[in-house]
């Protein structure tokens, strides 16, 4: 999963999310969202620091034209539920974040992919996930893919 995003239109622009956003037993959680605008030489929270409960966070886009645009899958806690789940997006280069895709405290963005012909058009993969001491629940009735046509404004289950 691509947890690194240069802007397309601005290479000095970064955005790296921490942590880990896969589903085993060791997940190690991170601290937010960083962002570099001078090629890595230093970098800036962005977002998720304070919001602790975010814990998972996944594939970061960078709008093709617009480095101050961006989209995050948000996964929350591997081990309990939480309404921290989905998709976030920044237009002010992360001063502020919108949770655009929510379905439920169980569903968490796992994945997310853009149009790169069509930044208007994005793609978001949701998965209902928690693990316990004993085993993993996945899958859940908010599970899906998800599709924006509007760039992020509103969000359609594709298929059943």
């Amino acid at each position: 999963m691509k947890r690194t995003a240069i802007a397309p239109s601005d290479p000095n622009v970064l955005y790296v999310a921490t942590g880990e956003a896969n589903n085993r037993q060791t997940t190690s959680y991170g601290d937010g969202l960083y962002k570099s605008t001078d090629a890595g030489a230093t970098f800036t929270n962005v977002g998720f620091k304070d919001f602790k409960e975010a814990q998972s966070l996944g594939r970061v886009i960078v709008h093709p034209k617009d480095p101050n645009i961006v989209w995050i899958a948000v996964g929350g806690h591997l081990y309990g539920h939480n309404p921290e789940r989905g998709v976030y997006m920044t237009t002010d280069g992360g001063k502020t974040w919108n949770k655009t895709l929510y379905v439920d405290e169980y569903t968490s963005a796992t994945e997310i992919i853009i149009d790169p012909a069509n930044p208007l058009n994005l793609w978001a993969a949701m998965y209902q996930r928690q693990r316990t001491a004993w085993g993993f629940s996945g899958g859940g009735p908010g599970r899906g893919l998800y599709a924006s046509i509007d760039g992020c404004k509103t969000w359609k289950r594709q298929g059943a």
